[in-house]
């Protein structure tokens, strides 16, 4: 029986991201990155000082599983959007629909935030393309970004619109 969380991390749980990078990565990425971009990239996005100062525009996530950190995500508000910028779970736990919870958290938060859409950027031969499909982002652009070293990062940029219901309450008039 799954008992499950989400929570707001803070800078006190750097070192369960880091953990839950580090045993993500790799299954992750490896047949996509090389070891030593992997290395770089993980260096230049989970260091203590890379997140410290990541959590001063970013808000994170933690996803729970029996009180266990399974997963957490990373994502900022920019104007009318959500830019989610890293959702990772153990892979032991992909495919128990927890990624799913979180995106749906975060479109509540996204909904709550008056945003019309969640962007993220998803590496153009990662097979985590076609959950994002599944949950309703679709893709509207493919960039390139060289993020240093010579390593580059060869991305879709997916959207999924934010519904937000309005009613309109009809009122008879004589």
């Amino acid at each position: 029986m799954s008992d499950y969380k989400i929570a707001k991390a803070g800078l006190q749980d750097l070192p369960i991201i880091q953990q839950i990078a580090n045993e993500t990565w790799r299954p992750t990425y490896g047949g996509i990155l090389t070891e030593e971009q992997t290395l770089f990239m993980l260096e230049m996005m989970y260091s203590d000082t890379s997140l410290t100062k990541q959590f001063e525009t970013n808000q994170f996530l933690l996803f729970s599983d029996n009180d266990k950190p399974v997963g957490f995500s990373g994502f900022e508000k920019k104007e009318k959007m959500i830019k989610l910028h890293k959702i990772y779970f153990l892979p032991e736990t992909q495919g128990k629909g927890f990624g799913k919870m979180m995106i749906q958290e975060i479109v509540a938060i996204a909904q709550a935030e008056n945003c019309d859409y969640i962007e993220l950027n998803v590496n153009r031969t990662n097979k985590a393309k076609s959950f994002y499909e599944k949950l309703g982002f679709e893709v509207v652009n493919e960039i390139d970004i060289n993020i240093g070293n010579d390593f580059w990062m060869n991305d879709y940029v997916m959207h999924k619109p934010v519904v937000t219901h309005h009613y309109v309450i009809k009122t008879k008039t004589n």
